[in-house]
């Protein structure tokens, strides 16, 4: 069985776990996954992940040490997360307190360079339809194939009008 497989065979008995190993980044799940699983394999004293996982299926006071030992590497996760949290929210006071003006108008700046890409690429595509109506699926399935490069550069410009809306008002009050 693979890492993450465990860890989830593992889940059942550890409560909260199921939040380290979960989401879009693999690399961390799977770090989490090899964490949980040693944590049983010293829990247990088995050699592998399966035979930890198997022990604590057997027997519910494993079950109850796995529990117990979790909680201080979880404490210990959650201390790490929030160290990340303070450091990047320290960048973004910085950042909303420097008087460099590049530093406070890169918001702005990213915002009309998304703005200007997207208006050039739809106006493209539409006189592209227009002018060459046989080549309108190729056109369409190009542009769907950059829909991920889209969805990211318009989710990072909606994060930082949110963003940029709130230190607006924290800096009227």
């Amino acid at each position: 069985m693979d890492p993450i497989t465990i860890a989830l065979g593992l889940a059942q008995f550890v409560p909260g776990l199921i939040r380290w190993i979960s989401g879009d980044d693999s690399s961390k799940a799977a770090g989490v996954a090899e964490q949980v699983i040693g944590v049983a394999r010293t829990v247990t004293g088995k050699a592998n992940g399966e035979d930890a996982l198997a022990a604590v299926k057997a027997d519910p006071a494993l079950a109850l040490q796995l529990q117990q030992a979790w909680l201080t590497h979880d404490l210990a996760l959650a201390q790490e997360e929030t160290r990340q949290l303070a450091e990047i929210n320290a960048t973004m006071r910085a950042e909303a307190a420097s008087n460099d003006r590049y530093v406070r108008c890169w918001r702005p700046t990213f915002g009309y360079a998304v703005a200007l890409t997207w208006t050039a690429t739809m106006g493209a595509v539409s006189w592209l339809i227009i002018a060459e109506p046989a080549q309108a699926p190729a056109v369409i399935a190009a542009l769907v194939n950059t829909s991920p490069i889209w969805g990211i550069a318009l989710g990072v410009l909606g994060v930082s009008v949110v963003k940029r809306s709130q230190d607006k008002m924290l800096a009227r009050q």
